[in-house]
């Protein structure tokens, strides 16, 4: 049985980490937009699936929802350019939007699989979603405790203060969720996951798990 083509993608992905230069990339530059076509495909195919369970996802396509491959290094240390993992972003707020969505990472390495919720917030957003996390903690627990989103997604964070926020008292029954400077989860996968042609469908419904959580994050920052 003939391989499916994310075989040769994350092989692609590996020899351009060994081979992080312009030279090289403008070599294989055809094998890049071949599989990135295929991917595009795939991609699109996991966002049908996922708008039978979220209608506000209909109008996002691949396309819009796909980052570039070639990465900015004007502030950063790192000046390889290109990133070694094909990734995008599904919202119906759009690829840049500061609410809670859907990314999907694909590449050789810890950063290869899904993850959802609200990352690096800014500091009037990460207020409003605090303040709805104690107002409705019970809301919230029950949304965390599922499960089925538990079996696959942990909970992840960029980072946490290491007191509580100014203006909450010390002893604060939820100090460890107001700590958080952001709310994700996250389900780390090998890249076998995708060596199969149903990897879109199967990603969709791990997708699935995730929506209450993005609910829950998105109408607190609407409130």
């Amino acid at each position: 049985m003939s391989k499916y083509y994310t075989e040769t993608l994350f092989d692609f992905l590996s020899r351009l980490s060994t081979n992080n230069n312009r030279d090289w990339f403008r070599e294989n530059k055809q094998e890049y937009d071949m599989l990135r076509t295929l991917w595009l495909a795939d991609v699109d195919r996991m966002i049908a699936h996922m708008s039978s369970w979220d209608a506000r996802l209909s109008s996002a396509t691949a396309k819009n929802a796909a980052y570039r491959i070639y990465r900015d290094t004007r502030f950063s240390p790192d000046k390889t350019p290109f990133k070694t993992y094909f990734s995008a972003a599904v919202s119906d707020y759009g690829r840049s939007s500061a609410y809670a969505g859907y990314y999907l990472q694909m590449g050789p390495g810890e950063g290869c699989g899904l993850y959802g919720g609200v990352w690096c917030p800014d500091a009037q957003m990460l207020k409003k979603l605090r303040h709805a996390i104690v107002d409705n903690i019970e809301e919230w627990d029950e949304i965390n405790a599922d499960a089925g989103l538990n079996r696959h997604f942990q909970l992840i964070t960029s980072s946490s203060l290491k007191t509580i926020p100014k203006g909450w008292p010390k002893d604060h029954p939820q100090a460890a969720w107001l700590r958080m400077k952001d709310y994700g989860r996250m389900a780390q996968l090998s890249p076998d996951f995708f060596f199969s042609p149903d990897w879109p469908v199967r990603a969709a419904e791990l997708f699935r798990l995730v929506k209450p959580f993005n609910d829950f994050l998105n109408y607190s920052i609407d409130e």
